[in-house]
């Protein structure tokens, strides 16, 4: 505060924000004891929806010496304000207008003598307004339905344009909190918190894909001509594939058999994809991968996207383990998006989109789209046509049964994703779109510890049912239950004598799958995939 008065002492310095009434008449009474002070009303920042729009929205604080430095926040005065996050930080330059001036003459004691006429002042210039490609209805909604507590993010999308619906990332935090200068502590419970709240978990976190990455395989794979949709590997399925010295497990530990292509899109099959991989081999595959747009942003209008992760080319691989120390393998790993593969939420349904459409990419946007992109899956009407009906039967009968009968009558198409996690329980994934012969929306969720998939597809069937209108229930009175961890057998805690009550039993496990046709619609039991 001492240097900016001293750098432009007739400019007036914020000294108390915010002040209460009884502060402002005690000091009125006392003007002019206090020369030079200047107690004048101020415009605020105003987020009437206040955390479910954190990370879209951002928040305004004041200008830092750093800043203006940068030649876009040159002309900013010292303690003018400036966007510091979202759509406040992108479009800054259109949002903020420019500053006015009054001249006043005063006196060698800074009392003011007198004020200059009107015609020689220079009057603010308003900001232009925003129009965003924003539903807030749907935005509400996602916040109210997305499961309490836990960590993750949510992107609906108009696949056919490229208009972000909703973007939504938990937890949020309040950026009412930050206009007129954010409160000290407020600041230090936001970075302490392991939650990191201020983290845009749409456009900033890097999960691998799992499953969800297999429909990027299968893409590939018929662009090439190697596969049909009715194609078979030479291997079925037995829940696992040997290659080399080394066994690679299927989710089902019970196999899925022999598959086609859509049938093993339907069941989630990694030994199918291990073997789907392999034929397409790893160079076609990081080709395929780049061009694709999986090693790149999405170039959405919001500060701070971050790069997908994904190996460039072979060479990344001679540099990481050393020439001719590895091996294909690493093929099988990245076929069921594990591996060297971590992409962010906007990424990923972005790809969806394609999938989606005509195969054509359309960047995401929120006010102003892109220059237009060049990244085509380069499928045939009747390929695009195949891969949704494979999606259709993940909804219908796969990995994601009994998630559809929240979109009402409406056909959704989408795939289950579970990214596993060294630091606990795997992410959930699923994205999907409806209504599935003609795409109007596609929506994309990750939960963090929600251990598989099919426990967030309710979420997003959800999402894609109330923008259709097919979904009509209040969202305070739905729940959407996610698993928790518990031990899979008694565990002895303390040393002790039978009998004593030493040991953690958990609930007792559920009842044997049962292999009838599914004709209820039930949720699959917890797995892995």
């Amino acid at each position: 505060m001492l240097v900016r008065y001293r750098r432009v002492p007739y400019l007036p310095v914020t000294v108390l924000p915010n002040a209460k009434f009884e502060v402002v008449s005690a000091l009125e009474e006392r003007r002019l004891i206090f020369p030079g002070l200047v107690i004048q009303p101020e415009p605020k920042r105003t987020y009437p929806d206040s955390s479910l729009i954190a990370h879209l929205v951002g928040y305004v604080g004041e200008v830092t010496e750093a800043e203006r430095t940068q030649r876009r926040f040159a002309a900013i005065r010292l303690g003018g304000l400036l966007g510091k996050d979202g759509l406040e930080r992108e479009y800054d330059d259109s949002l903020r207008g420019a500053d006015g001036v009054r001249w006043v003459e005063v006196s060698a004691l800074g009392h003011v003598v007198r004020e200059a006429s009107w015609s020689s002042m220079l009057l603010p210039v308003p900001g232009r307004p925003l129009h965003t490609t924003i539903d807030l209805d749907l935005q509400r909604y996602v916040a109210q339905i997305f499961p309490v507590g836990r960590r993750g993010a949510v992107v609906a999308m108009n696949p056919n344009t490229g208009e972000i619906l909703a973007l939504y990332s938990a937890p949020g935090y309040d950026p009412n909190a930050f206009v007129g200068g954010v409160d000290p502590d407020y600041w230090r419970r936001l970075n302490e918190n392991e939650a990191h709240p201020l983290f845009d978990r749409t456009i900033q976190a890097r999960y691998p894909p799992g499953s969800t990455w297999k429909l990027a395989m299968a893409a590939m794979a018929l662009k090439r001509g190697i596969v049909t949709l009715h194609s078979h590997m030479p291997i079925p399925c037995r829940g696992g594939l040997q290659y080399g010295n080394r066994y690679f497990r299927c989710w089902s530990a019970g196999g899925h058999g022999d598959l086609t292509l859509t049938e093993a899109i339907t069941q989630s099959c990694d030994v199918y994809f291990y073997q789907l991989g392999l034929k397409l081999g790893l160079t076609s595959l990081l080709e395929d991968a780049n061009e694709w747009g999986f090693r790149s942003r999405t170039g959405i209008d919001l500060p701070g996207e971050m790069t997908s992760e994904f190996p460039p080319g072979t060479e990344y691989y001679d540099r990481y383990y050393g020439p001719r120390r590895w091996t294909a393998a690493v093929t099988l790993n990245l076929a069921i998006g594990q591996g060297e593969n971590a992409q962010t939420l906007v990424n990923m349904v972005r790809f969806y989109q394609m999938l989606a459409s005509d195969g054509r990419a359309r960047p995401p946007y929120l006010v102003h789209p892109s220059a237009k992109s060049d990244v085509n899956l380069d499928l045939t009407s009747d390929q695009l046509a195949g891969l949704r009906q494979a999606m259709i039967s993940v909804v219908e009968r796969g990995t994601a049964r009994g998630a559809g009968r929240f979109g009402g009558t409406i056909a959704i198409a989408g795939k289950t994703g579970t990214a596993q996690n060294p630091h606990g329980p795997a992410h959930g994934w699923f994205i999907g779109f409806a209504p599935a012969e003609k795409p109007e929306i596609v929506v994309g969720a990750i939960v963090e510890f929600a251990r598989e998939g099919p426990f967030v597809a309710p979420l997003v069937t959800r999402v894609i049912g109330r923008y259709l209108g097919a979904d009509t229930t209040v969202a305070s009175n739905v729940r959407i239950v996610l698993p928790t961890d518990t031990a899979p057998h008694p565990m002895q805690l303390l040393p002790g004598v039978p009998g004593e009550d030493t040991t953690l039993t958990p609930p007792p496990p559920p009842p044997p799958m049962d292999t009838t046709p599914d004709t209820t619609h039930e949720a699959p039991a917890p797995r892995d995939r």
